[in-house]
């Protein structure tokens, strides 16, 4: 059976290692601006020189490619996956899709036009405990979902500007609330809805004074109404003072709650409460990892998160289905986001968000 070849464009992504170990997939080609990072993946994965290109255009030309893998900074992923796309390419492409509404446009319009298959590798996704709360929430068992929140709270100065050297990166230059889709996309999966209103507010910059680029605002907060009804906060900061880093959620239904109240503290465990089930609220585990993955594939990445987006997009390639989190979801994921910066930089106003289909 002929195998799936892939290529990866970006240096720092686990992906190369987990096609490089799936039975349908090999890992034929890397792409980096960076000639380091290039000659560190050549080595690690075994390539020889000549299936590495420090040219993007020259990588889809030269590479013959089933799947491009698209893993470098945020502002390049539309382009990228257009043009790979556009090559008779399907795209897997780390998070998030876009920064710009008229690139989610585009990206939609691409996949349409080409009939190839494209996913966000949104990993928050396939975090062992959302999945499981998806099934507590289809269920029924917290009943009507009428409220929820999520924040990302993640301290990556370093990366805005080099301690070093004073470089600018590309991130001084991302709003936080448009890195949204690792608390947004799970709450949209769990609830199987879309968002049609966003407001946000946070413009001032405390935490670095001197850096007057939006990637220094300190906190970005977002609220959201939902086509179902129901009403989302986002809170998100790339600056902020505060160790562990937090990655939470909680939902409110008509029947109880569930939040994940451990991560706050880098911990793997929450609560949940249900009338009719409970007494009183009782402690739940919430692991990142899921049992029954291989262990191999725990190595490479955030716990099993990356293994199961790379095998679900294998699996919707091979048998022609529509990835999990295709072209149309990942819009929806991180669309709210720039509607929400913007609104908040219009002082704090609700505007409609778009829904492409």
């Amino acid at each position: 059976m002929k195998k799936l070849r892939v290529g990866h464009v970006g240096g720092r992504s686990v992906y190369p290692h987990l096609f490089n170990i799936h039975p349908r997939t090999e890992t034929v080609a890397v792409c980096d601006i960076n000639p380091v990072a290039l000659e560190n993946m050549r080595a690690t994965l075994g390539l020889s020189k000549s299936q590495c290109f420090l040219d993007y255009d020259e990588f889809l030309r030269k590479a013959d490619l089933d799947i491009v893998v698209i893993a470098t900074p945020i502002p390049f992923h539309a382009e990228q996956a257009i043009k790979a796309m556009e090559n008779e390419m399907h795209v897997l492409s780390e998070v998030t899709a876009a920064n710009r509404i008229e690139d989610c446009e585009r990206l939609i319009r691409t996949v349409k036009e080409t009939g190839m298959k494209y996913m966000l590798a949104e990993n928050m996704c396939y975090f062992h405990f959302i999945r499981e709360w998806t099934k507590i929430v289809r269920e029924g068992r917290l009943g009507r979902i009428y409220y929820a929140e999520g924040e990302y709270i993640h301290q990556v100065r370093d990366l805005i500007k080099d301690p070093v050297t004073g470089e600018l990166k590309w991130r001084a230059y991302r709003p936080p609330i448009h890195y949204i889709s690792h608390s947004l996309g799970p709450l949209l999966v769990m609830l199987d809805d879309c968002v049609v209103k966003a407001t946000g507010a946070g413009k001032r910059r405390y935490t670095m004074p001197d850096l007057e680029t939006v990637g220094a605002i300190d906190m970005q907060v977002a609220l959201f109404k939902t086509e179902k009804g129901a009403t989302i906060k986002i809170l998100r900061s790339q600056v902020v003072a505060r160790e562990p880093p937090s990655h939470y959620f909680v939902l409110y239904g008509s029947k109880g709650c569930i939040e994940n109240t451990g991560f706050r503290l880098g911990e793997e465990w929450g609560v949940m409460y249900v009338e009719g089930e409970d007494e009183a609220v009782r402690r739940i585990e919430c692991p990142i990892s899921t049992p029954e993955a291989p262990e191999e594939v725990r190595k490479w990445g955030h716990g099993t998160s990356e293994y199961y987006p790379a095998r679900d997009f294998v699996e919707a390639i091979v048998n022609d289905k529509k990835p999990p989190i295709d072209v149309v979801k990942a819009i929806d994921m991180i669309i709210p986001g720039i509607v929400a910066h913007e609104a908040a930089m219009k002082g704090e106003v609700w505007l409609d968000v778009p829904h492409f289909e």
